[in-house]
Parts: structure tokens; C-alpha cells; sequence
């Protein structure tokens, strides 16, 4: 365990599971010194700061002790990630601290092990999910393998030419579809793990703050992979008016 790595206070509400965790080290010798996790529908806006100052304030840890704030990118629930974003960026801005994010299908595959290749799936509504690829490096990290893509559940199966390993929501709805399909060519992860962790969030960070990845405050945006119903509309009506 590290003792003495870099203190991140990291945030994720990409899905109806949010967390907050503080987390010191990165992948590799990383400790976790607190989480706290709320499955609820309630918009997260109601409850992530009040989440946050409680972590703090119950861990003893001064604003100024923390070397970086990180933030679930996504995809996923427009409205969480927007929050969480907004959230963050502000108090790395008030805090003059580094913001730093990464992948939420990043920190999901974190948490999983074995040796087949990994696809990690996010319900992505609209009968579609997001997917992204992962093999294991030569530390036995998972690593991704190209982009996040959403796509059709048929579309995922055409994928899979050899047995793998699934982990995500999107498991939750199209996990039994999907075994019907490909039966003993996919193994799915324990249910615990289909939601991603905050903790998994500020290892990931961490690695980032090391190797200098620090995002832009006044470019940094969450990873949407695809347009939101509102500007799909306002493209739709464009469109009509010409």
C-alpha cells in the first residue's frame, strides 16, 4: 500500500450508483482511505456536495492536503456527468487544485481480473449500448483497446469471436440476451462489479497527475460518445428550416 502518493478526491455519477472516494497511490500501489456510495434515483446534484464535505470532514482531510480532483468522464447519464463536472471543475478552480479524468468504462474494467479479453458495456438507453474493448498489459492492468462506441446489442454480438469477459450496466438489461446469443463464449462479472467505483476513478487520476495528463479548465467536458435528445432536436429543426 502507498503511504505517501499523491491524495485524490474523486468523483463519479455517470450512472444511478454515484460515488465519492478519497484515494492515495495510483493502480499499481494505490490505497483506498474512504468511499461513499449512493444508489438512488435522486438527481445527484442534491446530494454530491453534501456527499463530498461529509468524506471530508469524517476523514479529518483539509482541502489543502488533497493534490488532485478527479471526475468520472462517462459516457453516460447526461445530466449526472454534467453535474459531476461542473462540480469538480469548480473546486479545482476554487482550490486551485489539478483536474484530472478518465473513462468511466476505464474504472470498470479496473476492477475486474482474468485472462480473457474484457468488454465493458454501459446501457446507453435507446436500445443501445456503449462498449469499449480491454486486454491486459504486461502488469496485468486491463488496457483499452480503441474507442468507446453505442451501439445495438446485435451489433456487440457480431463482435465476440472468441470467449470474453463482460462487466456493466448494461448487463442489467441485455445480459440475458446477450447469453442466449453467445452462451459459453461470454462470462459475465459478479454483480458488484457492474457499477463503476469512485476509487477506481482516483487510481486511474492518479496515474494520470503523474504523467502530467491534467485537463484544461476551461476545455474540459465530459465524454458524451453521442448527441443528447436536446441537441438531436435542435438538429432535427435546423434541418426542417432550411
Amino acid at each position: 500500500m502507498s503511504s505517501d502518493g499523491p491524495l485524490i478526491l474523486a468523483v463519479d455519477t455517470a450512472t444511478s450508483c454515484s460515488s465519492v472516494a478519497l484515494t492515495r497511490g495510483d493502480i499499481h500501489d494505490g490505497e483506498l482511505l474512504a468511499m461513499l456510495t449512493l444508489n438512488s434515483k435522486i438527481t445527484h446534484s442534491r446530494r454530491l456536495l453534501t456527499a463530498i464535505d461529509w468524506l471530508l470532514h469524517e476523514n479529518g482531510v483539509d482541502t489543502n492536503a488533497i493534490d488532485g480532483l478527479a471526475v468520472g468522464l462517462g459516457p453516460g447519464s447526461f445530466t449526472g456527468l454534467r453535474i459531476a463536472m461542473a462540480t469538480v471543475k469548480g473546486m479545482a478552480m476554487a482550490m486551485k487544485k489539478p483536474l484530472l479524468g478518465c473513462s468511466t468504462l476505464d474504472a470498470l474494467a479496473l476492477n475486474c481480473s482474468g485472462d480473457k479479453p474484457l468488454c465493458v458495456v454501459l446501457d446507453a438507453r435507446k436500445k443501445e449500448l456503449y462498449r469499449r474493448w480491454y486486454r491486459k498489459d504486461a502488469l496485468g492492468v486491463f488496457r483499452s483497446q480503441g474507442t468507446i462506441q453505442a451501439l445495438a446489442p446485435m451489433e456487440l454480438i457480431a463482435e465476440v469471436t472468441k470467449p470474453v469477459l463482460m462487466v456493466g450496466d448494461g448487463l442489467l438489461s441485455y445480459g440475458e440476451f446477450l447469453r442466449e446469443s453467445l452462451g459459453d463464449d461470454m462470462t459475465m462479472a459478479p454483480l458488484s462489479l457492474h457499477y463503476p467505483s469512485a476509487a477506481a476513478t482516483g487510481f486511474l487520476c492518479c496515474e494520470k497527475l503523474t504523467q502530467n495528463e491534467v485537463m484544461d479548465l476551461d476545455s474540459a467536458v465530459p465524454l458524451y460518445v453521442r448527441a443528447s435528445d436536446a441537441e438531436l432536436s435542435l438538429v432535427k429543426k435546423e434541418a426542417q428550416g432550411k
